[in-house]
């Protein structure tokens, strides 16, 4: 029964490529399988790859050694331990964050999910729980879901680590960070996240993957930080799909 089974969803699977064939989730060529970026796409994707800072996962011009960390991240120390990211915040990139974002592409979800698993070069699988940045409920009931819950929900499942967006709560209506400069954004998201009073025994001594879909100037990532930290969080991995660079890498 079960080669039975195997042999009628491979069927209805072929079938279903042969009625709508998979595309490429950038510029919708044809592809060999769905959930998938032709190779044109791939080869314009900026990859974020070592060597880069092991606190900031910015990228280095040159190899400084094993376990480098970025001037920047010695001279203002991140709220959370580290921070990864699968590429640079452009082109086939912005691209899958503003379909998901924006245009309800949560079909992308599952793709840009495990591209973030191998991104976070092991933090996912040594998580004790993973959390989305929440939204608002009032932003949340507008655009009728999280991207960052979507990322974080298959980021768990693929890895076999609790999904907790119970966890972290936005209990401050901020405006969008977009258009505000490095400080406007710590002042609007300061004091915008809390942990309920019953998730507060479950973070404490906790190792937390924290997943946001883009990392601008790390100030919504810095804030939710703090309010694990403050429950007892003992540790806290960023985890992003794109990250804002300047510059070359």
């Amino acid at each position: 029964m079960g080669r039975w089974a195997a042999l009628v969803g491979r069927l209805g699977a072929e079938a279903l490529d042969i009625v709508f064939p998979p595309v490429c989730c950038g510029c919708g060529r044809l592809t060999a399988g769905a959930r998938a970026v032709c190779p044109a796409c791939w080869a314009g994707m900026r990859l974020i790859e070592r060597p880069y800072c092991e606190v900031l996962g910015s990228p280095f011009a040159f190899d400084p050694g094993a376990g480098a960390v970025s001037p920047e991240a010695i001279a203002d120390p991140p709220a959370f331990d580290r921070l990864r990211s699968v590429a640079v915040h452009e082109g086939i990139a912005r691209d899958l964050v503003h379909g998901l974002k924006y245009r309800d592409r949560t079909d992308l979800a599952p793709m840009m999910a495990e591209w973030m698993v191998r991104a976070s070069e092991g933090a996912v699988t040594a998580a004790d729980m993973i959390v989305p940045v929440p939204l608002h409920a009032f932003r949340l009931w507008r655009r009728k879901f999280n991207q960052a819950a979507e990322l974080a929900r298959f980021i768990a499942e693929l890895s076999a680590r609790p999904y907790r967006p119970d966890a972290l709560r936005r209990v401050k209506r901020t405006s969008r960070q977009v258009g505000l400069g490095a400080r406007a954004r710590e002042e609007n998201v300061r004091g915008a996240f809390a942990v309920p009073a019953g998730a507060r025994q479950d973070l404490a001594g906790k190792r937390i993957v924290l997943v946001d879909d883009v990392y601008t100037t790390g100030a919504t990532v810095a804030a939710a930080t703090r309010a694990l930290k403050r429950a007892g969080a003992a540790d806290v991995t960023v985890l992003t799909f794109a990250r804002a660079l300047s510059g070359p890498i």
